[in-house]
């Protein structure tokens, strides 16, 4: 079990293929499903209103909000992965009965989002220091053409950081003559260093951010709360850093033990058993910290901002109640309805096209 265990993938969801393996179906496993299903429904609901309210209402059509509409798109993905995960990461990992693509596209997607998040975060504390410290250069340089491409380049980046997945993962028979396969990081993975260089590769999209973050925001602290509110602009700036403060503070403390986790399980590897569970089970907090912070952003959005929650509002009633109501008395409410939520899906595939 233990080499097994250590030819796994460590997936970015705080845990790897065979890391729960050995728990059993017991109440952890089972708090950990309910509150990943409740984190589920108010990620998808939240990301998804966050992507209409930024398309739909021009005003929040700020730079600011074409970066946090972008990572909306990604926190969804990540979250629509997420029934694959509980299924085969913590209730029935093997046998993998979904074929070797979907195996590699789903570590694909997540390792992709996962990237992609982590840039736009930092792209965007990057930005808002220079609209602290630089207003000259940020208002020259900055624009929301140039923003819309390079959100493009850091999607770009994140799929090429990704790609050696397909190299790396894949289904493969198990030992002893069961005729299980499971989806897992491949021998050739193992053997090669490809594992060992991706782990690096994911080390590195934590700590170098974290470090320029670290810097950014001490800068951008330093400004602002240095001089005086001068206007109504300044006091604006400062709360706009406040809430981007909290996106990178909850980034930190969903992803911080995530890398503590897989040390802890690589370094318990051939160790006692209890070491070995114990790491299991700090995973698999892990496990719940990583969708956590895929669904926490528009909480904290709709906590820190008037305006994001003036435009929710707001949407939510344009598209709902009023479409039910300004036609319910001619008979049309199943048609306006049908209308309505078509317009919906539409506004959806336009922004992600």
């Amino acid at each position: 079990e233990a080499n097994s265990a250590m030819a796994c993938w460590p997936k970015p969801m705080g845990t790897c293929i065979g890391f729960f393996e050995g728990l059993g179906i017991n109440a952890e496993l089972v708090c950990v499903t309910a509150v990943c299903v409740l984190l589920l429904a108010l990620g998808i609901t939240g990301n998804m209103l966050t992507i209409l309210v930024v398309w739909l209402r021009p005003h929040l059509r700020s730079t600011t909000y074409l970066y946090l509409s972008s990572m909306a798109i990604s926190d969804l993905l990540i979250l629509l992965l997420m029934p694959l995960d509980l299924y085969y990461k913590l209730w029935r990992f093997r046998p993998w009965d979904l074929g070797d693509t979907v195996c590699k596209l789903s570590v694909f997607a997540s390792e992709s989002c996962t990237y992609s998040s982590i840039l736009h975060i930092t792209a965007l504390s990057l930005e808002r220091y220079l609209a602290v410290c630089r207003p000259l250069t940020a208002k020259t340089l900055v624009t929301r053409t140039r923003i819309r491409t390079l959100i493009g380049c850091l999607w770009v980046v994140a799929v090429i950081s990704a790609g050696p997945v397909f190299a790396m993962v894949g289904v493969e028979e198990l030992g002893g003559g069961e005729g299980e396969s499971e989806c897992r990081c491949t021998d050739y993975a193992v053997s090669s260093g490809l594992l060992g260089a991706m782990m690096w590769l994911s080390n590195l999209y934590f700590l170098v951010p974290l470090g320029i973050l670290g810097v950014v925001y001490s800068l951008i602290g330093r400004k602002l709360w240095l001089r005086p509110q001068r206007s109504s602009r300044d006091r604006a700036q400062r709360h706009t850093i406040k809430m981007l403060g909290m996106i990178v503070l909850a980034f930190v403390l969903c992803w911080l033990p995530f890398h503590v986790g897989r040390t802890l399980f690589s370094v318990t590897l051939g160790s006692s058993a209890d070491m070995y569970y114990v790491s299991q089970y700090f995973n698999l907090v892990s496990f719940v910290l990583f969708y956590l912070s895929a669904a926490v952003n528009p909480i904290l959005y709709n906590t820190m901002s008037a305006r994001y929650r003036h435009a929710v509002r707001s949407l939510l009633r344009s598209h709902t109640l009023s479409h039910c109501s300004q036609n319910l008395g001619d008979g049309w409410r199943n048609k306006t309805l049908f209308r309505g939520t078509l317009s919906l899906v539409r506004h959806i595939v336009r922004f992600i096209v």
